[in-house]
């Protein structure tokens, strides 16, 4: 259906499958069009203490409770479906009283591409942010390999949400050659990356309490998975307890591995050196916390699906002006060097040791990492990456408005 021009800012619906403003990446995203006058409707989860509808800022969030029911393969699929038939019906309900110029859908799953059916239709364009490599994902999740049939079956509904889309994005050049590799075209995908909003973690405008004499103090934050390697931190700690006596490690978060990361801990008797969150904390403790940290620590295992991501708590680590250590990827390596992070072998405990005594004892290096990290980072940052984002946000709903803010940053970008 031709799209009608209409005068005022353009329209936004966003769809995610998971918690705003928690997420990271949708929270950025959004914070960029309501900064670029953008109005912006969120289609989201729902946790037991939110509101179902929300006004934050100018952003009108909807929220969607699915309750969950069997386990493993079977509570995937009813979880996925629910939440799509769901936000299907409250787009197209939403859209025949907004009239979105853009519904943007953020995996996973890829096939929650969908729900923006019925504003498709009625012109609206689409723009697919692609989070995940759902092939992979499935392949690591349930230690198949790549040409299993479910496997092949993710690959080929994950093709047609891209062409579905009028546009895609996602996180790193590695995600985007491995969508491409299954036979999407090159010029529909971009590539914005997980930059940490500076707005947010800002170094500056936090405070802190002063180390005890002889404390390191490390911190990890965001959800406890398997995939993250929490458990590996732990060992870690766990080893160099006679050679760092003031080693102190602070895990922010929440998730499925929670409980299996306490029972580590308690067996490990580290508690003493290791403080778990046990769920989210306010932004402001985050940031307090992570101002006070000597170092932080990114240990996602490695696979052929973390080979192709990047975690958002690298890159909150170099916002904020703190030395990393990180586990070797494919795709970390792509972007940054020995010289930005005190770099270990995934899933070694007994190498991240030696990264940690490393950092520990040499508070030269330290510096130097920051700086190299920095400089390194300098063309990923959130500024620039926004103005990428924009640009193709712009592109897709200024065919049908007449904003001209909107047409300036699209002819621009």
């Amino acid at each position: 259906m031709k799209a009608r021009r209409r005068p005022g800012p353009p329209r936004v619906c966003v769809i995610r499958q998971g918690f705003y403003p928690l997420d990271p990446r949708v929270g950025r995203e959004v914070l960029a069009m309501e900064g670029a006058g953008y109005e912006v409707d969120v289609i989201c989860l729902r946790r037991p203490d939110e509101e179902r509808t929300e006004r934050i800022g100018s952003v009108c969030v909807h929220r969607v409770s699915i309750a969950s029911r069997g386990s493993g393969r079977a509570r995937y699929l009813f979880e996925y479906a629910g939440f799509m038939l769901a936000s299907a019906f409250l787009a197209a309900r939403l859209h025949l009283k907004r009239r979105f110029d853009l519904v943007q859908v953020n995996s996973m799953p890829d096939t929650l591409v969908f729900a923006a059916i019925v504003p498709k239709l009625l012109g609206a364009r689409v723009l697919l942010d692609l989070h995940e490599c759902m092939p992979e994902f499935y392949a690591v999740k349930y230690g198949v390999g790549m040409r299993h049939p479910a496997v092949r079956l993710v690959g080929w509904l994950e093709q047609a949400a891209i062409r579905f889309a009028d546009a895609a994005i996602t996180c790193t050049d590695q995600m985007r050659e491995a969508f491409e590799s299954r036979g999407a075209a090159v010029s529909r995908i971009g590539v914005v990356m997980n930059s940490a909003n500076e707005d947010v973690f800002d170094p500056d405008g936090q405070s802190a309490s002063s180390s005890a004499d002889g404390e390191f103090r490390l911190i990890c934050h965001g959800s406890i998975e398997q995939r993250y390697g929490i458990d590996t931190i732990v060992r870690a700690v766990a080893r160099l307890r006679d050679r760092i006596p003031g080693l102190r490690l602070a895990i922010y978060g929440e998730g499925s591995a929670l409980d299996e990361v306490r029972a580590l801990i308690s067996s490990l008797q580290v508690e003493d050196r290791v403080y778990v969150s046990g769920g989210f904390v306010p932004m402001r403790e985050l940031l307090r916390a992570m101002v006070e940290a000597d170092a932080g620590v990114v240990a996602v295992r490695r696979d052929i699906f973390r080979d192709l991501t990047h975690c958002n708590k690298m890159f909150d680590f170099i916002t904020m002006r703190k030395p990393a250590i990180v586990s070797r990827t494919r795709s970390v390596e792509a972007y940054f060097d020995d010289s930005c992070f005190e770099m270990f072998t995934s899933g070694d405990d007994a190498d991240l040791a030696r990264a940690i005594d490393e950092l520990y004892r040499n508070p030269d290096l330290r510096v130097r990492l920051v700086r190299e990290a920095l400089r390194a980072n300098e063309p990923y940052r959130w500024p620039h990456q926004r103005a990428l984002y924009l640009g193709i946000v712009d592109r897709l709903a200024v065919t049908r408005t007449g904003d001209p803010a909107a047409a300036t940053r699209a002819a621009g970008a």
